[in-house]
């Protein structure tokens, strides 16, 4: 898949995750609400690649009008891997998936294997529920 164009609607599945907000200065790149949302080594919020040295905040809320975003924690639905090494299923449930783009996340996560979080449920066979933002994972 390619990174997002444009912000997206991604929704939140409400249960007891702790949803943190994190403000943080928006890099080069536009960071979409909606996508998954990560600082770079700089401390810049960028869109959540599978470039090293990426850590996961949480899903882009809001671009404020100062160059900075809101990133949430929580448990959110995003898009899934459909390809064969990267496509999840029931026994990855309560494992670590890994970034692929700013909206898709996989078993192993391309080249870096960045953790975008935490399995929670197959939603469909193109959709996963991922809690993210909340555990010390990588």
């Amino acid at each position: 898949m390619a990174a997002l164009q444009q912000d997206r609607n991604t929704k939140e599945i409400y249960c007891n995750a702790p949803a943190i907000h994190r403000i943080r200065s928006m890099g080069k790149t536009q960071v979409y609400a909606g996508s998954i949302c990560a600082v770079n080594s700089e401390g810049a919020a960028v869109p959540a690649a599978d470039e090293a040295g990426l850590v996961v905040l949480g899903r882009c809320e809001t671009y404020l009008s100062n160059g900075k975003i809101i990133a949430k924690s929580g448990v959110f639905i995003f898009d899934a891997a459909t390809d064969g090494s990267e496509k999840l299923s029931d026994t990855d449930i309560n494992h670590i998936v890994y970034v692929l783009d700013d909206h898709t996340v996989g078993k192993t996560g391309g080249t870096n294997h960045i953790p975008a979080g935490v399995l929670r449920d197959i939603v469909s066979s193109t959709e996963v529920a991922v809690e993210i933002g909340n555990l010390a994972i990588g």
